[in-house]
């Protein structure tokens, strides 16, 4: 099957993520997530793949056996099952030329994509490009990487001359509700030693830093009072949380930061008189300044409750994901030097970059998986002007099929990476 017309058939499958479904603790939160994972598990099975787990979470592992004696690192890629809930419509995928200027999407509707508004389209002139009718998310993000990594495991099938070690692969679902999926993934019960996501950006992007990502809920207790009778006992909890607000640093926050620069962004504002729920997020690409950014959130806390009264500010932290670049260090350093590699036998040039933001390698990383993340070629995920230009589709296949065999040549005999 064509990589392309696998990918279509794919967004044919509505797997919407259900903030609602996630928020009560079901995974899936979507059918449609379930009924592409059958998919791809027919799938595989007709390519011949071995040890292929369904789960009743949607969660799909498979491996692809060795035809090489020699002993080399398992390696595995990653992609996720469902598309985020910005857009729910059902998507009507389309393959158009792009020779420059505006691409029209939808003449009835007049949605276009403009170069104005996009003009990294300069860089696709002469590519087809895979757009939506403009009612719909594409859903490259994810399921252009579930494109590449079948049509790689194809390929490598259908030329068994191409020496490999065993590849696994995973399907996850719920990324886009804080990485639910690969929080619920046995690494342990996987067996591979280093691995891939599939989930970033144009063409020659490759992630190995993100944040180290934190929660805080912050809570404040006042005292209500009628205002007829208020004067010296009414203690107004929203006006604490404003107060504490006010006291975090003005420009970081998410609106006047960018590159490695860490934040603290005010989430959420809910309450009354009486009782005030504070929730923010807490950003840093360091371990040193995400750890110093936590430390002045509890400290200030503490001051804000030393002045206003004992249990008036509780101060509740937790960790959401590491940055990945924490598991990639020292002698852990060789699946970025593996993929740097693999890039450059594509002939693409690498761009790394930062992800503000997570992915599942990032929880992946932190259970004992070192996982960076390739591109997908995919762009402006999340958005109804998402589009995917064919080559790039193509060029992440050969990536993955270029990592596989960067994997044996560097771990054959003879041939050790240090």
């Amino acid at each position: 099957m064509d990589i392309v017309e696998r990918f279509i058939n794919y967004t044919k499958i509505n797997t919407t993520t259900s903030r609602e479904n996630g928020a009560k603790g079901i995974m899936p939160s979507s059918p449609g997530q379930m009924k592409l994972a059958k998919l791809l598990v027919s799938e595989l099975e007709a390519l011949g793949m071995e040890d292929i787990i369904l789960r009743e979470n949607a969660i799909v592992t498979a491996t692809l056996p060795a035809n090489t004696d020699e002993t080399i690192p398992v390696v595995s890629f990653f992609g996720h099952l469902d598309t985020s809930a910005e857009q729910t419509a059902d998507t009507k995928a389309q393959r158009l030329p792009y020779n420059g200027g505006d691409l029209c999407l939808n003449p009835e509707l007049n949605i276009y994509l403009r170069e104005s508004e996009f003009p990294e389209l300069k860089n696709y002139i002469g590519d087809d490009l895979i757009v939506t009718d403009g009612t719909s998310l594409l859903g490259a993000d994810d399921k252009a990487a579930l494109a590449a990594i079948m049509n790689a495991l194809q390929f490598l099938i259908s030329h068994p001359e191409i020496r490999h070690g065993e590849v696994k692969v995973g399907f996850v679902p719920d990324e886009e509700q804080g990485l639910r999926g690969a929080k619920a993934f046995d690494v342990s019960e996987f067996g591979a030693d280093f691995g891939y996501t599939l989930d970033c950006c144009g063409i020659g992007e490759f992630v190995y830093e993100n944040w180290n990502a934190g929660d805080a809920e912050i809570i404040f207790t006042g005292q209500s009072a009628h205002p007829m009778s208020a004067k010296g006992k009414l203690k107004n909890s929203l006006l604490m949380a404003h107060k504490f607000i006010s006291m975090l640093p003005g420009g970081e926050a998410p609106e006047y930061t960018e590159g490695r620069e860490g934040y603290y962004w005010v989430k959420q504002l809910q309450g009354n008189s009486a009782r005030t729920v504070l929730k923010l997020d807490i950003r840093d690409f360091s371990e040193e300044g995400y750890h110093a950014r936590k430390t002045f959130v509890r400290q200030l806390a503490e001051s804000a409750c030393a002045l206003w009264g004992e249990g008036s500010v509780i101060c509740q932290l937790s960790d959401r994901y590491a940055n990945v670049f924490n598991s990639l260090q020292g002698e852990g350093h060789y699946p970025i030097d593996i993929a740097l590699r693999a890039y450059q036998r594509c002939g693409i040039t690498p761009t790394p970059v930062a992800m503000r933001g997570g992915y599942d390698g990032a929880v992946l990383s932190q259970k004992g998986l070192p996982c960076p993340n390739i591109f997908t070629g995919a762009h402006n995920f999340h958005s109804i002007y998402e589009y995917l230009p064919v080559r790039s589709l193509r060029a992440a296949s050969d990536v993955v099929i270029a990592i596989i065999e960067e994997t044996f040549n560097g771990f054959t005999t003879g041939n050790r990476e240090s």
